[in-house]
């Protein structure tokens, strides 16, 4: 991939720690990184920077990784978000699916989990660009 190309990813967590091994991990893997210390930083984010893909904790100060995952929905339903916490009960990831989350990574995470997230983000986003090149040639 060319710097064009790279993945835009958002990853927000309270923890300085987290978000500094997950920013490790996700630029071996060619991403691009923004960081947000909690939910209202993210959506911040998302309407600054677009990513590609927001990687959001469920428990943080200020506002919520729930709270900011309805948000984001809201202002930008077409962004994918993977949610992250230590809070892995049936109900939470029900919860967070329903909203709108498309996966539901459990701490501690593996590199495995965060490979594959990256390769849906990848994915979407390939998709997005074909239905968007799809409605570009139907207008002419």
């Amino acid at each position: 991939m060319d710097e064009q190309e790279k993945l835009r990813i958002l990853i927000t967590d309270d923890s300085r720690l987290l978000r500094k091994k997950l920013r490790e991990e996700l630029e071996r893997q060619n991403c691009e990184v923004i960081e947000a210390v909690d939910g209202e930083e993210a959506i911040t984010c998302v309407l600054e920077h677009e990513p590609d893909g927001v990687i959001l904790d469920i428990v943080m100060p200020v506002v919520g990784g729930i709270a900011a995952l309805q948000v984001i929905r809201e202002v930008a339903p077409n962004v994918p978000v993977v949610m992250l916490s230590s809070m892995n009960t049936p109900q939470k990831l029900m919860q967070c699916l329903k909203m709108g989350a498309i996966d539901f990574i459990a701490k501690p995470y593996t590199k495995e989990q965060i490979v594959n997230a990256v390769a849906r983000f990848n994915k979407i986003k390939i998709k997005r660009i074909e239905k968007a090149q799809a409605e570009e040639y139907d207008d002419f």
